[in-house]
């Protein structure tokens, strides 16, 4: 029988990339807003990730009103050292996807906020263990483009609608999430646009059937396994791993 729950949250995962692609038509082409979904689907889920760790480790002590995106980035840096050897990463308070977010429409420099941001938590996983994983994680994500709009308000405008959308998925938490929220994500992005991208769609789309007959092939007579991914996602699941802490 089909998981019922399962479905109704991949569909509106769906129906809220599709209300994002809506809202971006005529600007960003398929292939390129795949990349802007994604990078700001990353970019929430560290944040949470993150924040998530903190407050439960924090509230356990006895602080039962601890909220890392509330607390100064002056405060947080006493504990970069520290999260880096657990988590892999850091980001500061005003910098987690919730506080960019709320800032959004009123930031003119939204786009250098951005970049800023995501050079910061590719730097903070330099000389870690978790460094090659973090490495370029948001290469793809171009806050300057022109394709986002010929002027800097207009890019703005566009990455405000961007983190807004993002921020309305009703993701939940992801260790309690029924699908695999980034995987599915990325499917349905690569269905929408695979057809029209030529080559690229050709190279980077594998029908998730596929998949799931390589992968039992490819487990037979396996007694034990640690993992399986396809190689054109393997920047997710390495993505993953750093997170699993």
């Amino acid at each position: 029988m089909p998981d019922v729950k399962k479905e109704q949250e991949r569909d509106e995962l769906h129906r809220a990339i599709w209300a994002i692609a809506d809202e971006l038509r005529g600007s960003v082409d398929g292939w390129d807003f795949k990349n802007y979904v994604l990078g700001t689907m990353f970019y929430r889920y560290i944040s949470e990730n993150l924040s998530t760790y903190i407050n439960d480790g924090e509230r356990e002590s006895g602080d039962a009103d601890f909220d890392y995106a509330a607390m100064s980035d002056a405060d947080a840096e006493e504990a970069r050292e520290g999260l880096i050897e657990e988590k892999g990463f850091f980001i500061l308070p005003s910098e987690l996807f919730c506080n960019v977010c709320a800032r959004a429409a009123q930031d003119e420099n939204l786009n250098e906020t951005l970049e800023t941001v995501f050079r910061h938590i590719e730097d903070s996983a330099k000389g870690s263990p978790s460094e090659n994983s973090f490495a370029g994680l948001f290469d793809d994500f171009d806050v300057n483009s022109n394709k986002l709009g010929a002027t800097v308000a207009k890019r703005n405008e566009r990455l405000c609608k961007l983190l807004w959308g993002v921020r309305d998925m009703r993701l939940g938490e992801v260790k309690n999430h029924d699908i695999d929220a980034f995987g599915d994500a990325y499917e349905y992005l690569m269905t929408m646009y695979a057809s029209n991208a030529g080559k690229s769609g050709g190279e980077f789309f594998t029908p998730a059937d596929v998949s799931e007959l390589l992968t039992r092939l490819g487990t037979v007579s396996k007694t034990e396994i640690n993992k399986v991914y396809e190689s054109k996602v393997q920047t997710m699941i390495q993505f993953s791993d750093c997170l699993a802490a």
